[in-house]
């Protein structure tokens, strides 16, 4: 074999060369460097762990604090599952939290005024987000109006709407098994005493999420080597499944030393899954993403890009409506003033995530590390007892920081 049959990081089908050791370094850090845009977030959510963790004492690393840093966030992070997919087609939404602080208070009157079973009072609230969302998708996609000025008239009409069915009052308390969903845990088989409790199943949970994750990586490498495409060196490859796996494997610990597995975390877990899919699998989600790579071009190859516009939107009016279904379960009442602020972190998470602001770009496992980010900042400065204005200075830094990173990597790969 000669040299010009050898490639950086793969032979003819795709295998690692093994060489001096030098090179073997240079083409690590090559990928490191190539990678940076990919898992830099990744990187920024465990420093910003380690250095609250740190500076709190271990109290951030605590295992009943992981599990309220779950609950605490849990609407915020279904939020930025739906806003990711509507910021990748060239789109933004500012009125999640008036219509989750308006499904709210429409489920507390079906759950509590009218007294029906929580389950179709759930039902009948993911329906109300529905049609709230086809509402704004049709202004959007069929009249043409831009979404930032229909969801701006949004945010405005259905927190009117949210304190026309409230009138200005709370309504509570709700079912046990309503409450569930945004208080809810799963410990299922509970071994040890006092503080020495874990949960087997929690554990067990967290071993299979590091197997899956593992099968899943390797089959894709071996994938991509069957068909002769570059791999990662075997060393970046076997350091970044020990370090993902390390942090499944803490979480775990953790929820099975506090009260299990919020029922949160398996509604959100859930929805990552199915929206990964989409995203990743599906025509719907090819289509999201070649709209906001060049609408022109995606209509000229035959898109309907109207049609999926206002799915996007019903979509997004189903998820506000789940997130403020968690958030009313949590807090287990229904106010005027849910919701205040929820469509800031939703966007903020989905920009620190990697999502590109002129659209085309974005994960949702990247809008989840950035909700997390923006939980643990919030956590973190919280129990320093920083203030709330010193607060949203922080984070309006860490979101101008995400989106200057964001450009930074795009002028770079352009150069190239």
């Amino acid at each position: 074999m000669t040299n010009t049959d050898i490639r950086p990081g793969g032979g003819p089908t795709g295998t690692e060369q093994i060489g001096p050791p030098t090179n073997r370094f240079t083409a690590m850090l090559s990928h490191v460097l190539a990678d940076l845009g990919k898992n830099g977030i990744f990187i920024a959510l465990v420093v910003v762990i380690a250095l609250f963790g740190v500076l709190t004492g271990g109290i951030l690393l605590r295992p009943q604090n992981i599990s309220n840093l779950i609950v605490q966030n849990g609407y915020i992070l279904v939020l930025a599952i739906g806003m990711v997919l509507v910021i990748v087609a060239g789109h933004i939404d500012l009125s999640v939290g008036s219509v989750a602080a308006f499904v709210g208070a429409i489920s507390g009157v079906f759950a509590v005024r009218l007294g029906m079973e929580w389950w179709i009072a759930i039902l009948l609230s993911l329906l109300v987000g529905a049609i709230v969302g086809a509402w704004q998708g049709f202004w959007i996609a069929y009249v043409g109006i831009p979404a930032f000025i229909v969801t701006l008239a949004g945010m405005l009409i259905f927190r009117g709407a949210a304190l026309i069915v409230l009138g200005s009052s709370n309504i509570g308390s709700f079912p046990d098994a309503y409450r569930a969903l945004g208080n809810g845990f799963i410990e299922l088989a509970p071994i040890g005493k006092g503080a020495n409790t874990f949960d087997l199943v929690t554990l067990a949970a967290g071993a299979l999420a590091i197997i899956g994750l593992v099968v899943q990586q390797l089959r894709t490498r071996v994938g991509r080597q069957k068909y002769g495409q570059d791999v990662e060196p075997l060393g970046f490859f076997i350091g970044k499944l020990v370090l993902v796996s390390a942090g499944i494997a803490f979480l775990a610990y953790s929820l099975a030393g506090a009260k299990g597995i919020p029922v949160t975390l398996i509604i959100l877990g859930v929805l990552v899954l199915i929206y990964t899919t989409v995203a990743n699998r599906t025509v719907f989600g090819r289509h999201v993403f070649a709209i906001g790579g060049n609408r022109h071009a995606a209509e000229l190859s035959g898109i309907k890009t109207r049609s999926v516009d206002f799915w996007l939107f019903v979509n997004m009016g189903v998820l506000a409506a789940i997130a403020g279904v968690i958030f009313t379960a949590r807090l287990n009442i229904a106010g005027p003033q849910a919701g205040e602020g929820f469509e800031l972190e939703a966007i903020s998470a989905a920009f620190i995530g990697g999502a590109a602001v002129q659209g085309g770009v974005g994960t949702i496992s990247g809008a989840i590390i950035g909700g997390f980010i923006i939980g643990v900042l919030n956590n973190g400065m919280s129990i320093l007892g920083i203030g709330s204005d010193w607060q949203q200075a922080v984070k309006g830094l860490v979101l101008l920081l995400a989106v200057a990173f964001d450009v930074f990597n795009k002028r770079r790969s352009g150069g190239r």
